[in-house]
Formats: structure tokens, sequence, C-alpha cells
């Protein structure tokens, strides 16, 4: 079997195209929780805490003030970006959260399934005809 013959039959396994939709359901769906963490949740925390916008939250490394914006202050020097990190962290946890709750629920109904195969005994298997016409032939021999 040639190279390209091997990767054919690895690329058009189930397990490899699943995978590659997931990812690019993931990307997604990490893009809407992006967005829901920096256009709701930041902006809500951000006003709890006196209106604050945490995404320019830096400490400049250079010596330069905090008046200006973080882009501002990464194009004159390296700085200490805490804001973005912990906009970065809230939107991690929310994935990941996300996440646990669907794999729980996936495992829940897993369980549950598996439940009722085991509650329900499977009916014996009829025997075959010809069986059923030994035995009866057995047992009016024996009478």
């Amino acid at each position: 079997m040639s190279m390209m013959q091997e990767f054919r039959t690895f690329a058009l396994k189930g397990n490899v195209v699943d995978l590659a939709v997931g990812v690019i359901i993931g990307g997604a769906f990490g893009k809407i929780v992006e967005s829901l963490v920096q256009d709701i949740i930041m902006p809500v925390v951000g006003r709890i805490f006196g209106g604050l916008d945490f995404a320019n939250y830096y400490l400049p490394l250079n010596g330069q003030g905090t008046q200006l914006t973080l882009v501002e202050a990464k194009k004159a020097g390296a700085v200490f970006a805490y804001g973005n990190f912990l906009t970065i962290l809230i939107n991690f946890l929310i994935l990941a959260f996300i996440i646990f709750q669907m794999v729980r629920m996936i495992n829940k109904a897993r369980d549950l399934a598996s439940h009722e195969k085991d509650a329900e005994p499977a009916a014996p298997a009829a025997p075959p005809e010809d069986i059923v016409l030994l035995r009866e032939i057995r047992d009016s021999l024996r009478k």
C-alpha cells in the first residue's frame, strides 16, 4: 500500500473526521465565549468595581506612566498586562465550566443507558424449529 493510500485511509476514518469537526466547532464556540466574556461579563464586572476596563490594566516595565492605553503602552515598551490576563482567565474558566457540564451530561446519559440495559434482562432466544420438533418426538417416544 502506498503512502498516499495509507494517508487517505487514515484521513477518511470516522475518528479523524469527527475530530476535525470538533476542532472547528470548538473554535467557533470559543469565539462565542470570548465575546460573552469581553462584551457582557467584563463590562458588568468593571461597572461593579467603579467603571473600570480590565483590558487596559497594566504595569509599565519601561518606566512610562499608566495614562496610555494598553496598545499605546505596548508600542512604547514592555508592559505587564494583568487586566488582559484576567479577562482571558475568566474566558477560560467559563469555557472549562461549560465543557465540564457537557461531559457531565454525556456521562449521565451513558450511565442511564447502561442501567436500562442492565435492568431489562434479555429474553432467552427461542430454540430453532428443528430442536423443538426433536423435543416433541423425544417426549412422545417416552410416553
